[in-house]
C-alpha cells in the first residue's frame, strides 16, 4: 500500500546516495590553495557567523606575571646578602670588624639601641667568617674584640632594664640624712685622717681632673679616693683591694693593671687612675647614673644587678630606695663620697677650713734594665730614701724590675741617674714560697717554721696587724 512505512533498507540505500551525491560536487584539490577570505561580509549581511565556514584561530597575548616591588625589593637584598656572605674570605679584615664595632658605639650613645646590637651582630658576625690568624697578635686582638662586643651587649639589655631621666654627666649631690652624718663624720671622729686625705690629693688631683675631662668624666670623682684609700697609693684593705682607686686583683688584671713579684701596678697612681676611669665609664654605661655606678664600683656590679632584680619592677628607679639593700660598706660608700664632695667645694658652709694641699708630684722618667733597690739608688744621687719610694710607689719590693722599667726621678736627676749606675750593685730578689694558714697556727710560729722575722712576714704580704686567719696564703722566704 502506498502509506506504508519505508523499510530499513531503503533506509540505508538512501543515506548512501546522499554522501555519494556531495562527494562528486566536492572541487578537486588544488597543490597551493589561496589563503580563504574571511567572510565579513557574510557575517554582516547575516548578522552573525557562518558555523560551516572554518574560522583562523585567534592570537592569545602572552600572561605577564606580575611581581610585586617589595618581592623585588626583597630579593635583591637576598641576593646583596648572598655575595656579601660568599665573598672570598681574603676580603673580609679584622678592620671590619672594628669599623661595625665603633658604628654600635655612635648608635648607643645617640640611644639608638636596636642599630646598636645590629652593628654588633654585623661585627661578631665578621669575626666568625675571619680565618684563623697564624700569629698570636691577632688572635688576641680577636679575643679582645669578641669581650668588648659581649660587654656591649650586656650593657645595652642592661639599659633596657633599667630606664633612667636626667642629667647622667653630672653626680647628685644630694644632701640628705645620711650624707649629714657621714659630714659629721668627716668633721668629728675622722677628720685628722681626712685632713691627710685632703692634702695628699694635692700630688695627683690635677692630674687626675684633667684625665677625667679627657674622658668627659664628672670632675668630682677626683675626691673618690678620699673615701678609697686616703689618697694613700699604697693602702690596703681587708678585701685585699690595693692604691688609690683600690682594685681587687681580679679587677685589676681586668683593666690591664700588671701585678708580679717586682711590681703591682694597682698601687701605680697613674696607671691604676687610667684604668679607674675606664671602668667606671663602664660602670655608668652599664646602670644609667651615678649613684649606682659608685656602689657598682665599690661591691661589684653583679651583686647590685642582682638586688635590682630582686625588685618588683626590674629595673632602679631610685638609688637610695636600693641603696639600704646593699652590703654595709656600700650602703655608707656612696654617701660618704657625696660627704667629702661637700665638705671640700663648700667648707666654710659647714664651718671647716680645708689644709694646704702638697704640691703636684714634677718628675723625670729614666728607663732602667737593672734590678736595683731604691734606697741605693737614693744614695747614689744624694737623695732620702723615701723620695724614689714616693714617686715609684708601684714597686712591691722597693726595687727595679730585671726587665726595662721607666724610673720616675725628681726633675734634672735622670742624667746624674745614668751616669752613676755602674757603680749600683745588682739587686738578687729573695725567693718566696707560699704558706697556707692552718688551724691553732700563729705569724710567730710559722716566721720561727722559715727562718725569719714576724716584721718581714708582715712586710711582704703587706699585713697591718699579726692577725690571720685559716686558709690565708702567705708568701714566706723559700729555703735553699
Amino acid at each position: 500500500m502506498n502509506n506504508q512505512r519505508p523499510t530499513a533498507a531503503f533506509s540505508l540505500l538512501l543515506a548512501a546516495a546522499l554522501v555519494f551525491s556531495a562527494c562528486a560536487r566536492r572541487p578537486a584539490p588544488v597543490q597551493n590553495p589561496a589563503p580563504a577570505t574571511p567572510p565579513a561580509k557574510a557575517e554582516e549581511q547575516a548578522g552573525k557567523p557562518d558555523p560551516n565556514v572554518p574560522r583562523p584561530p585567534e592570537k592569545k597575548a602572552p600572561e605577564q606575571t606580575i611581581i610585586p616591588a617589595e618581592a623585588k625589593r626583597t630579593a635583591r637584598e637576598a641576593d646583596l646578602f648572598l655575595k656579601e656572605t660568599e665573598k672570598d674570605t681574603a676580603t673580609i679584615t679584622f678592620e671590619d670588624a672594628l669599623n661595625f664595632y665603633q658604628e654600635a658605639k655612635t648608635a648607643r650613645e645617640r640611644g639608638d639601641l636596636e642599630g646598636a646590637i645590629k652593628s654588633l651582630d654585623d661585627a661578631y658576625g665578621i669575626l666568625l667568617r675571619l680565618p684563623d690568624p697564624a700569629d698570636s697578635y691577632l688572635i688576641q686582638e680577636k679575643e679582645n674584640l669578641r669581650l668588648l662586643i659581649a660587654q656591649r651587649i650586656q650593657e645595652i639589655y642592661a639599659a633596657r632594664r633599667n630606664p633612667v631621666v636626667g642629667n647622667h654627666r653630672a653626680i647628685p649631690l644630694d644632701e640628705n640624712a645620711f650624707v649629714q652624718k657621714e659630714i659629721a663624720s668627716f668633721l668629728g671622729p675622722e677628720r685628722k685622717t681626712f685632713e691627710e686625705a685632703y692634702r695628699r690629693s694635692g700630688f695627683y688631683r690635677d692630674w687626675i681632673q684633667e684625665e677625667l675631662r679627657k674622658a668627659g668624666l664628672p670632675e668630682e670623682l677626683v675626691w673618690l679616693p678620699v673615701v678609697e684609700s686616703s689618697y694613700y697609693p699604697r693602702a690596703l684593705s681587708t678585701a685585699r683591694a690595693m692604691g688609690l682607686w683600690q682594685f681587687i686583683r681580679s679587677t685589676g688584671l681586668r683593666y690591664g693593671l700588671n701585678q708580679d713579684k717586682f711590681i703591682d701596678e694597682r698601687m701605680d697612681p697613674f696607671k691604676s687612675t687610667k684604668a679607674a676611669i675606664r671602668y667606671l665609664t663602664d660602670l655608668h654605661s652599664f646602670f644609667g647614673d651615678w649613684t649606682t655606678a659608685l656602689a657598682g664600683y665599690n661591691c661589684g656590679e653583679g651583686l647590685v644587678q642582682r638586688v635590682i632584680n630582686t625588685q618588683n619592677i626590674n629595673y632602679l628607679d631610685n638609688f637610695w630606695d636600693l641603696f639600704a639593700r646593699l652590703p654595709y660598706q656600700t650602703v655608707r660608700y656612696v654617701p660618704r663620697f657625696i660627704a667629702a664632695t661637700l665638705l671640700i667645694q663648700n667648707p666654710a658652709k659647714y664651718g671647716f677650713q680645708l689644709p694646704e694641699p702638697y704640691p703636684p708630684l714634677r718628675f723625670d722618667t729614666v728607663t732602667l734594665s737593672y734590678p736595683a733597690k731604691l734606697a741605693t739608688l737614693s744614695a747614689a744621687l744624694g737623695l732620702e730614701a723615701t723620695e724614689l719610694e714616693i714617686l715609684n710607689p708601684e714597686l712591691r719590693q722597693k726595687s727595679t724590675p730585671d726587665r726595662a722599667y721607666e724610673l720616675r726621678v725628681p726633675v734634672g736627676y735622670g742624667e746624674k741617674l745614668l751616669a752613676a749606675m755602674s757603680g749600683v750593685p745588682k739587686y738578687i730578689p729573695p725567693e718566696y714560697a707560699a704558706h697556707l694558714v692552718r688551724s691553732g697556727e700563729t705569724l710567730g710560729a710559722i716566721a720561727r717554721k722559715y727562718g725569719t722575722s714576724v716584721q718581714t712576714l708582715m712586710r711582704i704580704n703587706n699585713l697591718r696587724s699579726t692577725l690571720i686567719r685559716v686558709g690565708q696564703k702567705l708568701q714566706v722566704p723559700g729555703r735553699g
